[in-house]
C-alpha cells in the first residue's frame, strides 16, 4: 500500500541537489571529441592550407608532423597529440580555425558547381550547334573556325573510343572565358562601388 504522507514532509527534493558549476564528465568528452575530429580534418587538408590556418605554432607542427607520418600506429598516436594540443586552443582560436575549414568547404562547393555548369555547356556544344551561335554571340572575340573543329573532333573521339584531347581542350576554352566573366563581373562591381565625381 501506498504511504499517503509521502512527499509532504514540507521540503522539495530537488533542494538536496548540488548545483555544478563546471561542464559534466560526458559533456567535457563531447568536447574533446569534437577538437579531435577538428584537428583530423586539418590533417587531412593539404600542408599549404594548413600553413595558412590561424593557430599557434606548435599546434601547426603537430598537424604537419601528422601529415609526414605513414605508420598506422605512428599515426594514431600522433593524431590523439594532435587532439590534446588542440584542447590548449582557446574558444576564439578554435573559433577561427572553425571558421577557415567551413570557408573551404564552402568554396569548394562553388567550385565544384561551377566545374559541373562547364561540363554541361560542353556537353550542349557537343550536342546541338545552336549551343555554338549562342556561345559565340556572348563571346563574339572567339575564333569560330577553331571552336568548330574542336567540336568536331571531340564528337569524333567519343564515336571511336579516342582518348579525348579536343573533348579537354574545349572544357579548357570554357574555363578561360568562365573566369573571364567572373573578373569581368567583379571589375563592374568595384566600379559600383566607386563614388562618382560630379
Amino acid at each position: 500500500m501506498p504511504n499517503a504522507n509521502r512527499g509532504s514532509v514540507g521540503f522539495q527534493s530537488n533542494e538536496f541537489e548540488q548545483e555544478y558549476e563546471r561542464p559534466s564528465k560526458s559533456e567535457l568528452k563531447r568536447q574533446m571529441e569534437e577538437l579531435q575530429k577538428l584537428g583530423a580534418q586539418l590533417v587531412a587538408e593539404p600542408r599549404d592550407r594548413v600553413k595558412r590556418v590561424p593557430m599557434p605554432d606548435e599546434v601547426k607542427d603537430a598537424i604537419l608532423m601528422c601529415q609526414t607520418i605513414t605508420n598506422h600506429e605512428g599515426r594514431r598516436r600522433q593524431l590523439q597529440y594532435v587532439g590534446k594540443m588542440m584542447r590548449t586552443l582557446s574558444d576564439e582560436e578554435v573559433a577561427v580555425i572553425q571558421r577557415t575549414i567551413d570557408s573551404w568547404k564552402g568554396a569548394s562547393k562553388a567550385e565544384t558547381a561551377a566545374l559541373h555548369a562547364l561540363e554541361r555547356r560542353r556537353e550542349k556544344l557537343l550536342a546541338d550547334d545552336k549551343a555554338l551561335t549562342e556561345l559565340l554571340s556572348e563571346h563574339p572575340e572567339l575564333d569560330v573556325q577553331h571552336l568548330r573543329t574542336l567540336i568536331r573532333n571531340a564528337r569524333k573521339e567519343q564515336a571511336e573510343n579516342k582518348p579525348p584531347k579536343a573533348y579537354r581542350e574545349l572544357f579548357q576554352i570554357l574555363k578561360e572565358l568562365g573566369k573571364q566573366d567572373k573578373q569581368a563581373s567583379s571589375d563592374e562591381e568595384s566600379d559600383d562601388d566607386e563614388p562618382d565625381d560630379e
